[in-house]
């Protein structure tokens, strides 16, 4: 029987606090004043707001993505998931709405047909947790009654931003690069945390991590994807991944004296892992 999509999100935000990523919270190491126990409190009471149309009713793809933002920042009182829920929202709304499609086309359904009103109620959940570094546009800016859709609004901010990225390609990253390569190193390994900080290490050595560049420039994000590479290649190379490990720790423990964190890549891995355990 397939996993539920509640049990898939729950699963795959668990499972990604097991991986090793250097510069992101994990179960190795707390960091940038969060702890391993506000992401599990986050994914608890995220799920059931993102998934549970019994307990909360059948919702617009908007109102799904706000009442999970809603739920954790009563929970924890800061920015945990806001990539993993805006990213993790298509993909419940897909296979709530199109359930005889596949992930991929149900997604292109749910992404094709967004509204002004999903686009406001997403302004609203950003807007509530507050992210850092989202600077001001001139027009559509997050503070604004939105005056165009929410794919529109997701490719305007494309360009310098891989979450919204996601929106305008239909996922294709994941479906095409992250997904097989997971798969690939469950099947050399057979340890799911060791996948997973691979596959975090490819999101961030292929391209410059959002909330870095948002908070630090574009250059700090190119500059730690640029040393993201050797260790990926390090990685890939072992028989044995956890002889990665000393070297993944020190690097991790640079970036967080350096106060840099990979947080769109995490979100990324999450959702690779959801992903993985929803498609055959």
């Amino acid at each position: 029987m397939r996993i539920s999509v509640q049990q898939a999100y729950l699963n795959a935000c668990l499972a990604e606090l097991e991986a090793l990523k250097p510069g992101n919270v994990h179960i190795f190491a707390d960091g940038h004043g969060m702890q391993v126990q506000d992401f599990i409190l986050s994914a608890e009471v995220s799920a059931p707001a993102l998934c549970d149309d019994q307990a909360f009713g059948v919702r617009s793809l908007g109102q799904r993505i706000l009442d999970a933002l809603q739920a954790t920042y009563d929970k924890v009182g800061c920015n945990t998931n806001l990539g993993i829920v805006l990213l993790a929202g298509p993909i419940v709304q897909a296979l709530k709405e199109y359930p005889q499609l596949d992930l991929k086309n149900g997604l292109q359904q749910v992404l094709q047909q967004t509204t002004m009103a999903d686009a406001s109620c997403v302004y609203e959940g950003i807007r509530l947790v507050s992210p850092a570094g989202m600077g001001q546009r001139e027009e559509h800016d997050i503070s604004q009654v939105p005056q165009i859709d929410l794919l529109e609004a997701m490719r305007l901010a494309s360009a310098h931003d891989t979450v919204a990225r996601q929106y305008v390609d239909g996922y294709e990253t994941i479906f095409s690069q992250a997904l097989p390569l997971y798969r690939e190193l469950m099947a050399r390994w057979e340890r799911p945390a060791w996948a997973l900080t691979a596959v975090y290490l490819y999101w961030l050595s292929t391209f410059p991590d959002s909330h870095i560049a948002r908070k630090y420039g574009a250059e700090t994000a190119t500059s730690v994807k640029q040393e993201s590479q050797a260790q990926y290649k390090a990685l890939l190379a072992m028989e044995n991944p956890k002889h990665a490990m000393p070297a993944l720790l020190a690097w991790d423990q640079a970036l967080k004296q350096q106060k840099l964190n990979p947080g769109t890549s995490a979100d990324l891995t999450v959702i690779t892992a959801m992903c993985a355990s929803l498609t055959p």
